[in-house]
């Protein structure tokens, strides 16, 4: 690396880091610095060298998300296995936020400062769910988890409007619809702390998917495709299967999705019928 670091190399650097401590350090030091202006972005619009993967710690095991063993919240171990889960989708969704920054080139400036604050939202999460699995015993890396987070990131390297899509329109969207339902659960246990930890991460990713919405419409304008029939045919070719009801219509509509999508999305679930 050579002159003044760019947003582009802070990105690759905490998309490289492999240790936990290394991954939050540098994007709570990135989100920073890019908040003061130290950060530029160069005009080079060129494609940039692929990222196969990011850096990661040697556990969690990555397995198939069949071999994971469903738990109840009724034990300790039931609910540190929930909240494992969780901080491991905000983990990939740190690398994920990084990785919008990172492969796509020559876009406004407010794309930038959108995901680098997703990037440092999802790492403050993470910090928090991992506090809390170490108040109940247990540390990030004790139970095995999946990969399909980073999957779709692969699957939609060419393109971001994809990316815009089926990310933070689907994947992030999809905790909008099942966070609630948990919360629930956890208060009837008494689990106060974690339902105040997943209270905020709700109210964040709202927009962390308005982001995406605001972005996957730039995109569609841009290149002249209309959004919803765009989205829809996305969600065919990519995430068959993926999207099911019950959608929470509120939240979803505060993250951008228009009334036309909302019903698009209840008429396929209702089509899909139950299984």
């Amino acid at each position: 690396m050579t002159g003044a670091p760019t947003l582009f190399d802070a990105a690759c650097a905490c998309l490289d880091a492999q240790r936990i401590e290394d991954k939050l350090e540098r994007t709570f030091a990135a989100a920073g610095a890019f908040a003061r202006g130290a950060l530029a972005i160069p005009d080079d619009a060129s494609a940039p060298t692929p990222i196969a993967m990011p850096g990661r710690p040697p556990r969690p095991r990555l397995v198939h998300p069949r071999e994971l063993p469903r738990r109840g919240f009724g034990t300790d171990a039931g609910r540190a296995a929930f909240i494992h889960a969780v901080a491991h989708i905000e983990f990939n969704a740190i690398d994920l936020a990084w990785d919008a920054v990172y492969r796509f080139r020559g876009l406004p400036r407010e794309y930038y400062a959108d995901w680098v604050s997703v990037a440092n939202d999802e790492a403050r999460h993470f910090a928090m769910l991992r506090g809390r699995l170490r108040e109940l015993g247990h540390e990030y890396g004790d139970f095995d988890a999946h990969h399909g987070l980073w999957e779709m990131a692969e699957k939609t390297a060419y393109s971001g409007l994809a990316r815009m899509a089926l990310v933070p329109r689907v994947l992030e969207a999809r905790g909008l619809d099942v966070t609630p339902g948990m919360i629930a659960k956890l208060r009837a246990l008494g689990d106060d702390a974690t339902v105040a930890i997943l209270e905020t991460i709700l109210r964040e990713e709202v927009a962390h998917v308005a982001a995406g919405s605001r972005w996957f419409r730039w995109w569609c304008e841009r290149e002249g495709v209309e959004p919803r029939d765009t989205f829809h045919a996305l969600l065919r070719e990519h995430a068959s299967g993926v999207l099911h009801g019950p959608f929470n219509l509120e939240a979803r509509g505060e993250a951008g999705f228009d009334m036309e999508e909302l019903a698009m999305l209840c008429a396929a679930d209702a089509a899909r019928g139950p299984g």
